[in-house]
């Protein structure tokens, strides 16, 4: 990782941390000398992750398994790590069916996982960063919560972007603002990042269509995100709140 943050004596807690985003955001944070609690809906960590920890001689984490859906699952991660001072709120979820196909169980389960699991995390980590009067929330939103997306990019590769990922997303740049007004006033700071697309091995149709809107002519890897999430969980960005952090290429400045 090119741009590294002294985040030694922090203590970091990332949601959905067995995912593509998440497994780059842990690995980047003990890299910078944090101690990660790396947590998921799994009963373990996934086993190439903590290989990949361990080749790289990362071991200053713990893992927890969270249901971000659940406010008891919540509060028992809470007490379990009691100790955190930053929360970065990135277990998300998205659904690929067109949007004359969408059920009620996609939306449910969308808004769960997205909106409400955010929402239980926040409650329950600021509580002890209230009492502190100091913490970072850092939540990961989508450049689908800032544009619309264009469906011309997905033709048939099956990958559509859905309608209630995109409400969602919004909705998390939204509550970002929100909770950075609300809980300015204990030393509380909350931030959004808006990835671009993240390349994951997609249909090349999709990525020549995708390539076509954004200026900078490629997706957007994981190292690209790393360095904004480690500099929004250092002390450099204590005074830089309600902020919604596009990192996207360009692709926003065409829509």
């Amino acid at each position: 990782m090119k741009n590294q943050y002294d985040l030694k004596g922090k203590k970091i807690l990332v949601t959905g941390a067995n995912g593509q985003l998440g497994q780059a955001f842990v690995t980047a944070l003990l890299e910078s000398k944090a101690f990660v609690y790396i947590t998921d809906i799994q009963d373990e960590i996934n086993n190439d992750f903590a290989k990949a920890l361990a080749d790289k001689g990362l071991a200053d984490y713990k893992y927890i398994k969270l249901d971000v859906t659940s406010e008891k699952s919540v509060e028992a991660c809470a007490a379990e790590a009691s100790d955190v001072g930053v929360l970065i709120n990135n277990a998300g979820i998205a659904v690929f069916t067109p949007f004359e196909q969408r059920t009620e169980e996609e939306i449910d389960n969308v808004m769960k996982v997205n909106i409400k699991g955010t929402i239980l995390c926040s409650k329950i980590f600021s509580r002890k960063m209230i009492k502190i009067k100091s913490g970072k929330i850092i939540n990961t939103a989508s450049m689908y919560g800032v544009v619309p997306a264009d469906k011309k990019i997905y033709g048939d590769s099956g990958r559509n972007s859905s309608d209630i990922y995109a409400a969602t997303k919004a909705g998390i740049i939204q509550l970002t603002r929100y909770l950075a007004a609300y809980l300015g006033e204990h030393n509380i700071t909350v931030n959004a990042i808006s990835p671009g697309g993240v390349f994951n091995n997609q249909k090349q149709v999709f990525i020549d269509n995708f390539l076509e809107k954004t200026p900078m002519k490629r997706m957007t890897y994981t190292d690209d995100l790393v360095g904004t999430v480690c500099f929004l969980a250092s002390d450099d960005s204590g005074y830089i709140t309600g902020q919604n952090i596009v990192i996207d290429g360009g692709f926003t400045l065409n829509q």
